[in-house]
């Protein structure tokens, strides 16, 4: 099978570097989306900017497998700290993700878990190893740091501090974001291997507003740069 990477990104400022990269583009409008094909660095991949949200998330992905026949999925973005001792511009490479505002526990599930489907959804192992590999390559690593673990997502920007305490106290997630969960949902479902990468833009509490915004651009070009350097080695 050939191999085909689908590439997401909820912003256009989180694809616009990586499809500007694309050799022999081209786009193809679907769902009201734009798909853009092409080779970045020699690779076979789609590009898609899904919107913000874990519906856009979930629907890009079931496009990217039905209509593009990708074979991996690379979730890029941003996102806000929440693991111990990381802050603004330090990367997390998913493990796993979870949704962090599903709650059916009083029909006997845990926290996080939709009926039927499994708390937390798996990423691929060899790519999430492989990110770190390229980010140790990087000048960003001679001042910021990457770590892998747990991932939580939800339909909310988390902008105070009691909320993201909780988030951590049923989580432990080591960021948080809204569409890592879908994403990986939607791959697991489809026996797709997946990977979210993500550049921290805050902190997730009382300073997020102001710090996300002053930081949005930078971190979303960060993690791109980062992606693109992956699609190097993969």
């Amino acid at each position: 099978m050939k191999e085909i990477i689908g590439i997401i990104g909820a912003m256009f400022v989180e694809v616009d570097t990586l499809c500007a990269q694309l050799e022999n583009k081209k786009t193809e409008k679907f769902s009201g989306l734009e798909f853009n094909q092409g080779l970045l660095n020699q690779k076979e991949v789609v590009i898609v900017r899904s919107g913000v949200g874990k519906v856009n998330a979930a629907m890009c992905v079931q496009t990217l497998i039905n209509k593009f026949n990708v074979t991996k999925i690379i979730n890029t973005g941003i996102a806000g700290a929440a693991g111990k001792g990381l802050g603004v511009f330090d990367f997390v490479v998913s493990t796993e993700a979870a949704y962090h505002d599903v709650d059916v526990q009083i029909f006997g599930y845990k926290i996080g878990q939709i009926p039927e489907q499994n708390q937390f959804f798996v990423a691929d192992e060899k790519m999430a190893d492989l990110f770190v590999k390229t980010f140790e390559s990087t000048d960003f690593s001679k001042e910021h740091k990457i770590v892998k673990g747990r991932i939580a997502s939800g339909d909310q920007f988390i902008a105070d501090k009691a909320t993201k305490d909780k988030i951590i106290a049923n989580f432990a997630p080591e960021c948080v974001e809204m569409e890592g969960a879908a994403i990986a949902h939607a791959a697991t479902v489809n026996k797709v291997p997946f990977v979210i990468i993500r550049c921290l833009s805050d902190c997730a509490d009382d300073s997020a507003n102001n710090t996300y915004l002053f930081n949005e651009e930078t971190c979303a070009k960060m993690s791109a740069s980062l992606v693109s350097e992956f699609v190097k080695k993969v």
